[in-house]
């Protein structure tokens, strides 16, 4: 099989086109191939589909298609344009790369792939053999398109988070889908206007589709849901993770408060015992388990603290709301009638907004799925060490994150 032939097929080009010239430089490891059409080939108007004669040429152009034989491959061709009535003077399609791109589409698809498989654009690029500039361009058009082709899909439960986009007060609100774990929405900020800027992006029919939608204490987020979402007092549930984060912040308080106590009297028993009380305890070691076993018989006021956070764990257990608000004042009665201030600060914090805590046991959804998310985005952060333009960490978010179908056609 003759260059000229293999390269037709490499490239899959069909009639007009064909492969006029292959030319392999080895002092720069690189393979050209020229593409031409016949003379009298009519071409199509891009905008209305007209078959028309071909007007002029465009300036020759080149494209970098996947590497062959290890040497850069480089396809050359003047891409015909013609002149429509309706829509004068345009360039045609070519069918092996999109609009404005200098990547034939099996290098683009190629290094999505690669881009997705390293998660990071350093790696990428340097198997790729190109600029950064030039795999971020392939990233930017590939969200671009994704976003083009979305569809908007009802999703009945969401969540919404905050990410710190850089150190200091920089944060970006995020929506998710739980059920697809994708991010759906993001916008600058943390406030109100935030969380209803990223609502914003939905449209009437998501809007009114949602059932239920998970978040932290947020009163922000709160206020902006409720702006935003029909019915939203019966829809938001305060996720378990920050219910518990806040019990397990005021054991720890407690903890620390009556260290300093008896450490002035010589007793250091509390000391490294952190962890301990912040573990469930199913998920203690054998050492750890005997360690608070050995504690805990000395009727500390931290181990009151702990039993009264393990108490709340079963909140969540109930089958209906009813039982677990019942389950709630009991618990709500035995802890605010201690001297445990930083346990009878949670009480009464949750009480406040017990409606959307135990509304867990209607719709049973929490924000794991934004965790699991941020976790991804941050290790994506980390290996390009950091991103100083908020578009552009957008932009990776929805690429690595966003569910978008990213390839070219």
């Amino acid at each position: 099989m003759e260059d000229k032939e293999l390269y037709q097929h490499i490239l899959g080009l069909n009639t007009p086109w064909s492969v006029r010239e292959v030319k392999l430089d080895t002092d720069l490891q690189q393979i050209d191939i020229y593409v031409e059409h016949p003379s009298g080939t009519k071409f199509c108007c891009p905008e209305c589909d007209q078959s028309l004669s071909c007007y002029d040429h465009a300036p020759v152009r080149q494209w970098r298609h996947l590497d062959s034989c290890q040497f850069k491959t480089i396809l050359h061709a003047s891409v015909p344009r013609v002149k429509c009535a309706e829509h004068g003077v345009k360039q045609v399609k070519v069918p092996w790369a999109e609009k404005s791109s200098r990547f034939t589409l099996m290098f683009e698809r190629f290094a999505i792939d690669l881009l997705q498989a390293t998660q990071t654009v350093t790696g990428a690029m340097g198997i790729l053999r190109i600029s950064w500039d030039q795999t971020w361009h392939i990233i930017t058009r590939a969200v671009k398109r994704g976003q083009a082709r979305k569809e908007h899909k009802l999703m009945p439960r969401l969540g919404i988070d905050e990410k710190a986009f850089k150190k200091g007060q920089s944060y970006m609100t995020m929506l998710f889908d739980l059920d697809n774990s994708t991010v759906e929405a993001i916008s600058e900020g943390n406030n109100t206007e935030s969380g209803i800027a990223c609502f914003s992006q939905l449209s009437t029919d998501q809007i009114n589709a949602v059932e239920a939608i998970a978040m932290d204490m947020s009163a922000a987020y709160v206020k902006a849901t409720k702006a935003s979402i029909p019915l939203a007092e019966e829809k938001i549930v305060h996720d378990i993770f920050h219910v518990m984060k806040l019990a397990n912040e005021a054991v720890d308080k407690v903890r620390r408060g009556e260290h300093r106590e008896r450490s002035k009297a010589g007793d250091k028993r509390l000391a490294r015992t952190k962890y301990i009380w912040l573990t469930g305890k199913e998920n203690l070691s054998e050492k750890q388990e005997a360690k608070l076993n050995d504690v805990f018989t000395l009727q500390l006021e931290t181990g009151k603290a702990w039993a009264y956070k393990e108490l709340l764990r079963d909140l969540w257990a109930h089958e209906t709301a009813a039982e677990a608000t019942v389950y709630f004042k009991n618990w709500y009665r035995r802890v605010i009638h201690t001297k445990l201030k930083p346990m009878k600060k949670v009480a009464r914090t949750i009480k406040d907004r017990l409606a959307n805590v135990v509304s867990y046991c209607t719709h049973r959804i929490t924000n794991a799925v934004a965790e699991g998310i941020n976790s991804k985005i941050m290790s994506i952060k980390r290996r390009v060490g950091g991103y100083r333009n908020p578009e552009n960490f957008k932009t990776a978010i929805y690429f690595y994150c966003g569910g978008l179908d990213l390839y070219p056609q």
